[in-house]
């Protein structure tokens, strides 16, 4: 089985895909199983080890026996560098760490290939084998990303926005008369109280927020599929007036279809 695992700077999201690995033009294969994590950037590869093995554990997957490669996107320096000692150490199967050099299968047109987060990359990749291009894929992570891809399959670029839970802890952390409101759609558009007026602004001011900068890209790119992930996609969809997938394993499976085209290498 891969194990598939993005460390982003709030969450880390882990997934393994059941051998064997589906053909070129076969579906996409289905998650066996996920967690998700805290990130803790102090964390050492010894740590991760452990934390791994418990949450395999807890489905039944024993690591020395049933993880036949692993992936890796991270977006914490500190913890790239455990996960390297952690492969290299406790697991002897072939490993893919997400960086410059890795290849992706798809061309980078930024300014600088290397400034792009491996998550990003993933994405595009996930993205535009899943849904082909051109595409759009807004990742609600720490940050909000808005990752364009062509329809040839290149990665073009995109946009960065504070995510929605930064942009609510730098509110709560300003306005001392305000306080933290559970993240759910409030019963009213216009709220009565200061609880739903919060609730109100984040839930639809970050959906029309994803709306109007689609709709600036695709002025750009032409008309696109636009695809949505991380761990608020689920609180946003529903409040999407524009057409969309919602696919939040996207990240683990662009991993998965990057670690196939670098196994062995």
């Amino acid at each position: 089985m891969l194990l598939a695992i993005d460390i982003g700077n709030t969450q880390t999201v882990f997934g393994m895909f059941p051998d064997p690995p589906a053909a070129a033009d076969g579906p996409r294969p289905d998650l066996a199983f996920h967690w998700r994590i805290a990130t803790v950037a102090e964390r050492t590869a010894d740590e991760l080890a452990l934390i791994i093995s418990e949450l395999l554990g807890l489905e039944g997957v024993v690591p020395a026996v049933d993880v036949g490669g692993i992936a890796v996107s991270s977006t914490v320096p500190r913890l790239t560098a455990a996960m390297r000692e952690m492969c290299a150490r406790w697991y002897d199967v072939d490993s893919v760490i997400l960086e410059p050099g890795v290849r992706t299968g798809m061309s980078i047109l930024y300014d600088d290939p290397r400034e792009v987060g491996a998550d990003r990359i993933a994405n595009a990749v996930g993205a535009f084998d899943a849904y082909g291009g051109p595409t759009i894929v807004v990742d609600f992570g720490t940050a909000t990303t808005f990752d364009c891809i062509s329809g040839a399959g290149a990665y073009l670029g995109g946009a960065i926005v504070p995510g929605v839970e930064v942009s609510m802890d730098a509110l709560f952390a300003q306005a001392a008369a305000l306080r933290r409101v559970e993240m759910i759609e409030p019963r009213r558009v216009i709220g009565k109280n200061t609880v739903e007026s919060i609730q109100s602004g984040a839930v639809y001011g970050f959906a029309a927020q994803a709306e109007g900068l689609c709709a600036k890209l695709e002025e750009e790119m032409g008309a696109s599929t636009v695809v949505l992930t991380g761990g608020l996609a689920d609180v946003i969809s529903p409040h999407l007036s524009i057409d969309h997938h919602k696919d939040p394993w996207l990240t683990l499976h662009g991993l998965r279809i990057i670690f196939e085209r670098n196994a062995g290498g």
